[in-house]
């Protein structure tokens, strides 16, 4: 079998695929009653974005779905869209839409396999098991040709795997190299444990920190599944507002989105409130995936000093822990992270351009960017929390 001989299919609703052959590909370990390893590239969140009106028709994100097919069988899909400006993705391409426009061009609409809104690491091909490597090449190649054969500027893929990044630069693609700050559970036993790796002056920081927040004058509860009640989803819309029009302009989610979460996503979720005098006043959302937990949103109705490190944080560090975890993710950028225990930790991209004098400008640019954020990576984890030598400090 080559890609030669492979049927690629855009499908402009998630629903002409339907959630049975979608996630045989993007989560085949949910056979057996696993949890899904990633959520986000899950039929139940990506139809969500759709269902809601989060992605689509005046959105700038028009679902293009690509999909491989040998013999009338899906063997792999991609969640694409046709986008009209570069908002919501988190690797950011501004810059490189106005040298183009500037010298000329149109650079958008652009394609993006990506999931919307969403900075988290994950497979962006994905296969039925045993099509790995012929699934990956023809979702690859048959992107390409989708974007050559429109006369569109690019395409892009973010937040991939490295795995997939490697494959991809095999094909002629470009890799772009990021960072994030995420925690890592070195086997800790409770969040002492995790305190007990840090140094003495970093230790006594977040101790000094937790105690503050947890001196707002109020409760913090974490609700999952069942427990999540309609005031609760009241309570985070209006804190996702705020800093949605605060960050963004106007907030990319609909309303809708959280009631369609509670529906078909409650048990995948962590939310984080806070409450004080009767009313709720501040929230961050996790989702739980297999290994990790990936904390997306935040917002607060009222300021206290350290409530956001203690909500999107340390909290998340203690689900986790309870939960057995390997890692949090806890969103983009953020060098404050750090002194938290979150680490930096590389994430991946992919770039074709059309225009061949443009891929080389990028290319040129990609490469230095690389080396910065390599050294980048060195040099903060260097200067990370963690104690480096392990001896026994004194408090």
């Amino acid at each position: 079998m080559n890609a030669q001989s492979i049927d690629i299919r855009l499908m402009g609703d998630i629903a002409e695929i339907g959630q049975t052959e979608w996630d045989a590909c993007a989560c085949p370990e949910t056979a057996d009653g696993s949890p899904p390893r990633d959520p986000f590239t899950t039929y139940r969140f990506l139809s969500a974005l759709e269902d809601s009106g989060s992605v689509g028709p005046g959105t700038g994100w028009q679902p293009q779905h690509v999909a491989a097919f040998v013999d009338g069988r899906m063997i792999a899909v991609a969640p694409l869209y046709a986008k009209m400006h570069s908002q919501g993705e988190y690797v950011f391409d501004h810059n490189w839409a106005n040298a183009f426009e500037r010298a000329g061009g149109q650079y958008y609409p652009k394609l993006q396999i990506a999931v919307p809104h969403t900075p988290a690491t994950g497979r962006r091909f994905l296969t039925r098991p045993g099509f790995e490597d012929i699934g990956r090449q023809a979702l690859i190649q048959g992107a390409v040709q989708v974007t050559e054969n429109n006369n569109l500027s690019s395409l892009h893929i973010t937040f991939c795997t490295e795995k997939e990044a490697r494959f991809a630069q095999n094909l002629g693609l470009m890799v772009r190299k990021n960072q994030q700050f995420h925690w890592h559970n070195d086997d800790y036993s409770d969040f002492d444990g995790f305190l007990a790796s840090l140094s003495s002056r970093k230790r006594k920081n977040i101790r000094k920190e937790r105690a503050q927040a947890q001196g707002f004058g109020g409760t913090i509860e974490t609700f999952s599944g069942d427990q999540i009640q309609p005031e609760h989803w009241d309570a985070f819309w209006q804190f996702y507002q705020d800093t949605g029009s605060r960050k963004w302009g106007t907030p990319y989610l609909t309303r809708a989105f959280f009631d369609i979460m509670q529906d078909r996503m409650r048990d995948d979720i962590a939310l984080v409130l806070a409450r004080r005098d009767g009313r709720w006043i501040a929230g961050a959302l996790n989702f739980i995936g297999a290994d990790a937990l990936y904390g997306r949103y935040w917002g607060c109705a009222e300021h206290h000093p350290c409530l956001h490190f203690e909500l999107c944080y340390y909290q998340a560090i203690d689900i986790a822990l309870a939960k057995g975890l390997r890692t949090v993710e806890a969103g983009a950028q953020g060098e404050h992270k750090l002194a938290r225990g979150y680490l930096p930790t590389a994430t991946w991209s992919l770039h074709w351009m059309r225009d061949a004098g443009f891929a080389n400008a990028v290319g040129e640019y990609l490469q230095a960017e690389r080396d910065a954020v390599d050294h980048e990576i060195e040099v903060l984890t260097e200067y990370g929390p963690f104690r480096r030598v392990q001896v026994e400090e004194q408090e």
